[in-house]
């Protein structure tokens, strides 16, 4: 019995020993890694992807009114002062005084911003002047481009250069030339107040010489106060 059962036990171990080979190279044909530690690495995150084809900028346009006149400018409207298509109606009042010099100037106008803060204006200016005792009227044609540069939702400062016909009776007719700076104030819904120093030059005075005729630029200065409406 011992031996038997000794004989038994001996072949089971031996059969467990043999067995223990093809055991461990079932596993290695099913994972080579068995048995080894394999540490698990996180993916990285990648940078997003950038594109290096950077777009040309616009160049700096000045964008013309697309209707041509625009209507309901002013407080309430569609269309603020200065914007292109806006249409400014009115005039402005000068007065000079000076020893021996005198100067009265009434010059109703009519603007069109064809840009944005960009006006060209007709002007008509009626002048008198007495110096020394002695008058004289003289008229003036304009046509006036102006800038008008805004300062806050109700105030703009511009500058504008008018050039164009001068006429007197005793000079007749001669070359005009009135560059102004000045201010827009915007007064109620469509209101527009305008104060502005000018300078006026004209060349239709006639000095007879020994040599003949030459024109005499006649130089004034002045101040005015113009008060417009736009729609």
């Amino acid at each position: 019995m011992k031996l038997s059962n000794g004989l038994s036990i001996g072949g089971i171990g031996i059969a467990a020993l043999l067995a223990m080979p093809g055991i461990a190279s079932a596993e290695e044909t099913k994972s080579p890694l068995a048995g080894r530690h394999v540490a698990q690495v996180a993916p990285q995150n990648l940078p997003p992807p950038q594109s290096f084809n950077q777009p040309q900028p616009q160049p700096a346009a000045i964008q013309g009114a697309s209707s041509g006149v625009t209507e309901q400018a002013g407080v309430g409207g569609t269309q603020a002062y200065g914007r292109a298509g806006v249409l400014e109606l009115g005039g402005s009042f000068g007065f000079s005084k000076a020893p021996s010099f005198t100067q009265l100037n009434v010059s109703p106008s009519i603007g069109w911003f064809f840009a944005d803060n960009l006006e060209l204006s007709g002007i008509i200016s009626a002048n008198y002047v007495d110096t020394g005792g002695q008058g004289s009227t003289y008229m003036n044609f304009l046509a006036e481009p102006s800038y008008h540069i805004p300062m806050t939702d109700k105030l703009f400062a511009f500058v504008g250069v008018g050039a164009g016909l001068g006429y007197s009776k005793v000079g007749g007719a001669g070359f005009a030339l009135a560059p102004r700076v000045g201010l827009n104030i915007l007064i109620g819904r469509s209101g527009v107040l305008t104060p502005a120093f000018n300078v006026t030059y004209n060349t239709n005075q006639a000095v007879q010489t020994p040599q003949g005729t030459l024109l005499a630029v006649n130089t004034s200065y002045g101040a005015s106060a113009g008060y417009t409406v736009m729609w």
